[in-house]
Order: C-alpha cells, then structure tokens, then sequence
C-alpha cells in the first residue's frame, strides 16, 4: 500500500469520526432542548411551531454533520502531517513498543 493511499484512509477515517462526533453533539443538544419543550412548550418554542421544529432539527442535522466531516477532515490532516511527515510522535511511539513487545 502506497503513502498516498494510508493518507487518503487515515484521512477518511478521521471524517468518519468527525461526523460521528458531530451526530453526537447533535443528539445531546436536541435531547436536552426537547425535554425542555415538551415540559413547557410555550417558553422553550421561542414562537415556533412543531412543524418548524423539524425544519430547525433538519437544518441543525445537516449543519452538524458537514461541520463534523469539516473538523475530521482538518484534523486528519493535521495529524497525519504531526505523526507521520515530521514524525514528533516518534519518540513516544518507539517506548510505546518497547513496552508492549518486551
């Protein structure tokens, strides 16, 4: 397997978790601000109605999930160019192994 091929899956993968991530920031707000409507619907709805609701909660889920693809995708970046380009983590990796595989 070529360097170009491990950068575009270690890259990948840290999307996925972005995304994942996003899904669950996304999960704990709406839980938090649904038990919050559904206890006192007319203070928390700030003036909207169910219906629009759902278009907030359709809008917020696909905000979260490009803005957490976005974040994987920076990171992955950042840290393949960290552990692998200027190899800063080579010393803790080389311990790492000695330890593991004594």
């Amino acid at each position: 397997m070529t360097k170009e091929v491990k950068r575009k899956i270690y890259i990948g993968l840290f999307i996925l978790l972005g995304i994942l991530l996003g899904l669950l920031l996304h999960g704990f707000i709406e839980l938090w601000y649904i038990k919050g409507l559904l206890n006192d619907f007319p203070k928390y709805s700030l003036g909207y109605s169910w219906g629009q609701w759902f278009l907030i909660h359709k809008i917020f889920s696909a905000i979260t999930f490009i803005g957490g693809a976005l974040f994987g995708y920076f990171q992955g970046r950042y840290w393949w160019r960290l552990v692998y380009e200027q190899k800063r983590f080579d010393p803790f990796f080389r311990k790492l192994r000695k330890f593991l595989y004594r």
